[in-house]
């Protein structure tokens, strides 16, 4: 009998130790929740990481673009197009201590009327910017010899043409103090001039979403048109109640702060101003103004404006 009592202790404490440590739930998917968590652990995702631009050379661009050869020694330019020449040109380039640079460059900015913020306000049609220190190719005076304070000099009608020619992408500028003789002579230049052409990565970023953009509609045919909202030029935060500065106006938000990044590495004390990027449209067409301001902001531009640096005051 004792031993009838003694299993059943037993027995109700081994019942009574299994439901108060495993509550039983009346939910069956919380019931299995725990078990399933366990066997399916998360799966780590992989970062990714996009894929730099690709860089473009002067052979790539002689392909197909535009190359444009100067010479500071014969006074005179040769542009290929596609690998074969465009047309030629007689050139003034700088005068004695202000002598055009010799290298590689990219066209960093157009603009069909502009005037200097170095030299007397003096005009410069058919700007096409080498770099961001005053140095450019542009329509003007041509008295047959180094005449400029380093820019590029071409006859007015060349310059137009040349102008919309040329692509922020697709030209290549070469300058080189070697005496060309023809045509042939910067051509094979151009060949053996093995350099990357220092076009912004920004730019160049775009080019696989337009490659992309091309196939696709190359399948299914162009998006359906939509009807366009009325155009609104975003209205900008004030600048602070300071003296501000502006700087050359671009074509793209983008290039307007990527110029900004550029010249505050050149430039440390811009670091202390306060930088924005003002939307504007001119004529019909839309450019980004690069502004800063800061209490000495009118000061600080006359600095850089010695330096080659162009800025002017606009409050």
């Amino acid at each position: 009998m004792r031993s009838t009592l003694a299993g059943s202790s037993i027995a109700a404490a081994i019942l009574l130790s299994v439901t108060t440590c495993v509550p039983v739930s009346s939910d069956p998917v919380r019931a299995v929740a725990p078990a399933v968590a366990a066997k399916t652990p998360p799966v780590p995702v992989a970062e990714w990481t996009p894929e730099p631009p690709p860089e473009v050379t002067v052979d790539d661009t002689l392909r197909d673009g535009v190359v444009i050869v100067i010479s500071n020694a014969s006074q005179h330019m040769h542009v290929f197009q596609d690998g074969r020449l465009w047309r030629s040109s007689p050139v003034s380039t700088g005068k004695r201590g202000k002598e055009t640079p010799t290298g590689v460059f990219a066209i960093l900015q157009k603009r069909r009327f502009h005037r200097s913020n170095l030299y007397s306000n003096a005009p410069m049609p058919f700007m096409q910017r080498l770099t961001w220190d005053g140095i450019a190719i542009h329509a003007g005076r041509l008295p047959g010899y180094p005449a400029s304070h380093g820019c590029i000099r071409l006859p007015s009608n060349f310059a137009n043409d040349l102008f919309r020619l040329t692509g922020f992408t697709s030209t290549g500028v070469i300058v080189t103090n070697d005496p060309l003789e023809d045509e042939a002579a910067a051509l094979r230049l151009a060949q053996r001039t093995d350099a990357v052409i220092p076009i912004d990565p920004k730019l160049l970023e775009e080019t696989p979403m337009r490659v992309a953009t091309a196939e696709h509609e190359s399948k299914f045919g162009p998006p359906q048109a939509a009807t366009p909202a009325p155009e609104r030029t975003p209205v900008p935060e004030p600048l602070s109640d300071t003296q501000a500065i502006q700087f050359a106006a671009a074509l793209s938000d983008g290039e307007a702060r990527a110029h900004w990044e550029r010249i505050s590495k050149a430039h440390p004390e811009l670091a202390k101003m306060q930088m924005q990027v003002v939307p504007a449209r001119v004529n019909g067409r839309q450019y980004y103004r690069l502004r800063a301001a800061s209490p000495d902001a009118h000061a600080a531009c006359a600095k850089l404006s010695s330096t080659g640096l162009e800025c002017f005051p606009v409050g």
